[in-house]
């Protein structure tokens, strides 16, 4: 990247996603087949894009929270199975079904009003029926309830039953075994509900079930986090055989020199403690470099690391460079992604701001322009 590029990119390997689908595949039981989770625009990487990278590594299904997402995909995507998963209100749920999503519900109410729905538009909508098994959000908790949904959307010719399904609220802590009781009372319902509707779809594992428990994949896996190579465990993703896809960059558009006591941004928040040279970076916390990694983050810059010094403003921010540098304007700077033997991943800008690796990428701005490159 150069200064010609613009003052900020996020460039995304889609090669990378379409490898880490592919891998995610091969790790399947027999028969299981995977989704793809492109919600929130593909985690902030673009979820048509990256959709199309992971159809082409193998999966056979795209899973989003919102009417219209489900929209957009539909509009790029026109034989794709489709599941919104997030709760609608009736114009959402309109949409959702205009874009022929499969939707979910957990109550005897979502039927009737799924099925006018569908009425309404010459349509018989597929329905996933959720169970809550311990996630605590949407989906039904007593499982005789959950139960009498399921035989209700099978009975109701308006309706098809299409999917039966929960979510892992700790699948990504090895050391929690809420994961392993989840797992056991999901599959105690599912063994009833496969007696009665042998064809009904039956998912529950999102990336880190998928990586850890061969027993969560049943019928279908849901991949969000992995397919993007971000690690669900919040470590290395390298050590789960996944490819990093985005990285974030911009350029050193200015070196200055700094005399002891000079300081950087809003605040004075850092003061230099020798002569040394900062460079400054057309990039901030209005394109999602966070204000809290102020003094608390490294950015590459010719293959080398440097701190980044000072307040992180909404356009700017800037990195000390040394008491002797060779760094000029222009130069490349990464915020995410490798220079050399270097490399700053999401899971490393998590830690320091104790969050979660998406959390990092879904915060990147629609400012910052996404470009697609396919590595080989």
């Amino acid at each position: 990247m150069t200064v010609r590029d613009g003052r900020a990119v996020a460039v995304v390997d889609v090669g990378a996603v379409e490898r880490n689908c592919a891998r995610l595949a091969a790790e399947l039981q027999a028969g299981a087949r995977l989704c793809a989770v492109v919600k929130a625009d593909g985690y902030g990487h673009g979820a048509a894009e990256c959709g199309r990278a992971a159809l082409a590594g193998g999966a056979t299904w795209l899973a989003v929270a919102a009417a219209a997402e489900a929209a957009e995909l539909r509009a790029e995507f026109a034989d794709v199975p489709l599941l919104t998963m997030g709760a609608l209100t009736d114009e959402e749920l309109g949409a959702a079904l205009d874009a022929r999503s499969e939707v979910a519900v957990w109550k005897l109410s979502h039927l009737e009003r799924t099925a006018a729905h569908g009425e309404q538009r010459g349509l018989r909508p597929r329905v996933h029926v959720k169970y809550d098994t311990g996630m605590g959000r949407l989906g039904e908790r007593d499982g005789d309830a959950v139960l009498a949904v399921v035989e209700a959307a099978a009975a109701d010719q308006r309706l098809e039953l299409a999917g039966f399904w929960t979510h892992f609220a700790t699948a990504d802590d090895r050391d929690s075994d809420f994961f392993d009781r989840q797992l056991e009372r999901f599959a105690a319902l599912v063994e009833r509900v496969r007696a009665e509707h042998p064809d009904v779809l039956v998912h529950a594992a999102n990336s880190a079930a998928t990586l850890r428990d061969p027993a969560a994949h049943f019928d279908m896996v849901r991949c969000g986090v992995a397919i993007y190579g971000l690690d669900p465990f919040g470590a290395d993703p390298y050590e789960q055989r996944l490819r990093p896809a985005l990285e974030l960059r911009s350029y050193v558009a200015d070196v200055k020199r700094f005399d002891v006591g000079d300081s950087a941004g809003y605040g004075r928040r850092w003061r230099a403690p020798v002569e040394t040279f900062v460079g400054v970076l057309p990039i901030g916390y209005g394109d999602g470099v966070r204000r809290a990694l102020a003094n608390n983050a490294d950015v590459l810059v010719d293959g080398h690391r440097v701190p980044l010094v000072g307040m992180v403003s909404m356009d700017n921010i800037t990195v000390e460079l040394g008491p002797a540098t060779q760094v000029s304007p222009g130069a490349t700077a990464t915020v995410i992604g490798a220079q050399g033997d270097e490399r700053i991943l999401c899971e490393e800008m998590a830690r320091r701001l104790d969050t979660i690796n998406y959390e990092v990428t879904c915060g990147i701005s629609k400012r910052v322009p996404r470009v697609y490159v396919r590595s080989a």
